[in-house]
């Protein structure tokens, strides 16, 4: 049986598709006491909040009536932002070469929790930043690293 976030983005990727937008991920998530839908959207000239609205308002009907999901949630449509959190094979793929973070959910045999680096390569179990392979079940968290520096610099 499909997750909540396969039938949403089943259900809403080839709209934003096709109105100019692509998918880049989603989320569904319980914080206290409240559940959010996360769509993430992205395009080659950024995304602003007009982007936001215009997503917002081609799938809040189509997910209305799918009703996936039986309790009340709060939508958010949102940019993934310029560190990206990477939790798909394909984000991973696009980031080979970039600056990554690993956040890991324990120390590894080396007594780190978080390594920084070049992304080299990945398989269904491990993840390699720069010469280090991690185990994918000990990563939670794998983002993009942006250089704040390079904007004073220009």
């Amino acid at each position: 049986m499909a997750s909540i976030v396969e039938k949403v983005e089943n259900l809403v990727k080839g709209k934003i598709q096709e109105i100019g937008y692509e998918l880049y991920d989603v989320e569904y998530v319980k914080e206290g006491k409240s559940n959010y839908l996360r769509i993430y959207i992205d395009s080659p000239k950024g995304i602003d909040l007009n982007d936001c609205e215009t997503v917002n308002n081609a799938v809040v009907d189509m997910l209305d009536e799918a009703d996936y999901i039986k309790e009340q949630y709060f939508l958010e449509i949102s940019s993934p932002g310029i560190e990206r959190v990477l939790r798909k094979d394909e984000h991973l793929q696009q980031n080979i070469g970039v600056e990554v973070k690993a956040k890991l959910f324990q120390k590894d045999s080396e007594g780190k929790k978080e390594y920084q680096g070049i992304l080299k390569q990945f398989d269904e179990t491990h993840i390699t930043i720069d010469e280090k392979s991690i185990e994918r079940k000990n990563i939670a968290q794998l983002k993009t690293v942006y250089d704040w520096n390079k904007e004073r610099e220009e």
